[in-house]
Formats: structure tokens, sequence, C-alpha cells
């Protein structure tokens, strides 16, 4: 198959019908290259990763759902390497086209996915999220994208980073496909519909007042629809950094009990900035995760209080656009700890959040988030599919 967006691995792409009559009957999906396939290799973004591991027998767990609710399966997507990464610039496969934002990242590590479906090669894509992955692909490439409940979806047949955090999600052009998806993913739980927002004041200082100002007439919309209060989130004097310094050391720890064995063994050759995380990660101790362990404890204790029934906070999904390409690795690594002290939140709490296009800045798609209580997915994506914001 020709594919001018670079959205897809190379070599031969799977097609897989689904399952006639299904609810997702006539939509076509592809899969994040962390996903088993059955008869494709699993690259996990990878040279080295697909060499040293046995092409799947069986399709992973998200993957067979979609194709038995009739969705098929349009290939399997790039990847940044073992999902460790928020750019999506691969060195071994390049990068993904972000057609919403020319000459600009599409935001990783589920890039090839989000690229994809912005460009119109499939209706929706899997992807995962452990630190962002899905949540801010969404927002640079102006797509719907959910992160869902920690353990709502399963994730057999699926190469982890750091199973404490991972999460399946996927990406829609429309918020109707997206809550379609999740009709079929999702463990049907009935839970409060969303009656009263909760703003939150240190998300949006943190991402800046071009972000608040692009996000402002959809946040003025959503203010007519149902209560929208304010709030701060995290206690001084650390705020959300302190948060995210906890989420960091817990996400480095999962990812080197889970990969280091074969890290050291096999010597991988890695990217600019995967390779200096996984260095890192080796490097994290006990008694680091023990500390980060009790801060996350806090956080999800705030989290709780936070979350009544029928609640969602919202926040911007990302600090700003996509970075253009080629921007200095300083640079990027910067502006991706900004980027993850947003996301965190989700992540400590294992909570659902949904992305959505709902501003411009330079040209360029912004995202505005809502963050429910654990299990409240499908509350969220009725609530934004219902509330039908203008796409930016």
């Amino acid at each position: 198959m020709t594919d001018p967006l670079n959205a897809f691995t190379p070599g031969p792409q799977p097609h897989i019908a689904g399952s006639p009559g299904g609810a997702l009957s006539g939509i076509t999906f592809a899969a994040k290259d962390l996903f088993d396939v059955a008869g494709f290799a699993t690259g996990a973004g990878n040279p080295d990763w697909a060499r040293t591991h046995p092409v799947p027998a069986r399709h992973a767990e998200a993957v067979a759902a979609m194709l038995a609710a009739g969705a098929t399966l349009s290939g399997k997507t790039h990847t940044d390497e073992l999902a460790f990464s928020l750019n999506g610039e691969n060195a071994h496969y390049g990068t993904p086209v972000n057609t919403r934002a020319p000459g600009r990242i599409p935001g990783g590590s589920s890039s090839g996915s989000a690229s994809a479906v912005a460009g119109g090669a499939v209706d929706t894509a899997l992807g995962t999220d452990t630190g962002g992955s899905v949540r801010v692909p969404a927002s640079y490439c102006g797509l719907f994208g959910i992160r869902t409940t920690h353990g709502a979806v399963p994730v057999g047949g699926l190469v982890p980073l750091a199973p404490r955090f991972d999460v399946v999600g996927w990406f829609a052009r429309e918020a109707g496909l997206l809550a379609r998806v999740g009709r079929t993913l999702l463990p049907q739980v009935e839970a409060a519909p969303i009656t009263r927002l909760v703003r939150l004041e240190d998300a949006f200082e943190l991402a800046g007042a071009e972000v608040g100002g692009a996000l402002a007439p959809a946040v003025a919309m959503l203010a007519e629809r149902l209560p929208v209060e304010s709030a701060r989130l995290a206690p001084a004097p650390e705020g959300l950094s302190g948060w995210f310094g906890d989420f960091r050391v817990l996400q480095g720890r999962d990812a080197w009990r889970t990969h280091g064995e074969w890290v050291t063994a096999v010597e991988p050759a890695f990217g600019p900035g995967v390779r200096e995380r996984f260095s890192w990660a080796s490097s994290l101790n006990e008694e680091a995760e023990q500390a980060a362990e009790a801060g996350r404890n806090a956080a999800l204790r705030v989290l709780d209080a936070a979350l009544p029934p029928g609640t969602a906070l919202l926040l911007p999904t990302a600090p700003g656009i996509a970075p253009r390409l080629a921007t200095p690795a300083a640079e990027l690594e910067a502006f991706r700890t900004r980027a993850m002290t947003l996301t965190c939140i989700a992540g400590l709490g294992g909570l659902p959040q949904v992305s959505m296009p709902a501003g411009l800045l330079n040209g360029c798609p912004i995202g505005l988030s809502v963050i429910g209580a654990r299990g409240a997915d499908l509350a969220l994506l009725d609530a934004v599919a219902g509330w039908g914001l203008p796409v930016a």
C-alpha cells in the first residue's frame, strides 16, 4: 500500500475484514505497532524488538474485539520506540505526517495512529497511553482521543511500557465515533452523567495565557451547557510539578522492571531520548519508588475528593501546539516535561480522559480535555458527543 503519511509500519500490511453485521461494520481501523496481529511481527518501534521476538499467533484482545464488532483492520501504525516518548519522531522509521499542522511533529508514542486518522487513511485507530501517548497526539493533530480507566480495556497481546499506567486508547475525527468504539471496547458500566465541570486553574496556568485564550471560546460554550466551577488541584509548594516527579519515577521503575533484562541482554539501538530515558530508569532504586508511591497515594486522595459522581475536571490537553520538526532536543525535552505535568494527573489516578479538538493557535490545533472518575469512561464519551462543540 502507498503511505504518503508515513503512518504505517514498513512491509506487508494486514487487511482483515471484521465480522459482518457488527456495531462497527463499515468502519476501518489501524492498530499501533504495540498490538499483536496474528501473522505479523510486532515491532514496538524498534528493529531489534522485532528481530528478538516471535511473530504472534493471536490478535491482541483489543484488536480481536474491534474485528468481532465488525471493524476492518487496515494496517499497523508507527510508534515511538517501546512507547517511551511523546514526540512521534522515530530514529529508525521517520516521523508520521501531521496533516493538521504541517511541518510539525504528530506527537507520540501513538504517532502513526494519530497521523492515519487525521490524514483520513482510516476512520479510527488504536493507540496506547501511559504518560499521554494518545492525548498529546490527539491535541497536536486536531482529533478526539481517549485515555481509558486503567484496567478497563484488556491489554492482552500488547507490548507494555509501564504496566501500572498503561492503557488502551483510540482516536477519531468525530466524537460520535469515539463513543461508538467505546461501546465496543469498554465494559458497559453505569456511571452518573456529567453535570458539572471543574476548571483546573493550576493546569491552565501551567499551559499559559496563549493556550488559555485559544481554548476560551470552547470553555465559554461549555459554561452555557452546564455549571463550570474553578479549583486548584495540587497543593503548594511543588504543585503539579511534584505530581509529575512522582509519576516519572514510578513510570521509570516500571519501564526498567518490564524491559531492563531485554535492554541489557540485547543492547538495542535506541534513538535519542529513548536511550537516555532507559539509562535513567536503570538508575532508580526502591527507596525512590517508595517515596513516589507515597506521593501518588496523596494525589489519589485529592483526585477522589475532586471527582464525585457527575463531575469532570476541565484542563488543556497540552501546554501548546505541536513543536516544529527538528526542534532541538533540549527544547523538546523541556516541552515534554510541561506536557507530562498535565497528563500525569489522569495517569496517577488511573482515570479516563477525553481530549477534544477545541481551539486553534497560530493556525494549529490545541486540545481541551475532560477527566472523569474511575469507570466514568462512557459518561465522558457521551458527554463529549452530546456537547457538540465545533471541531477546531
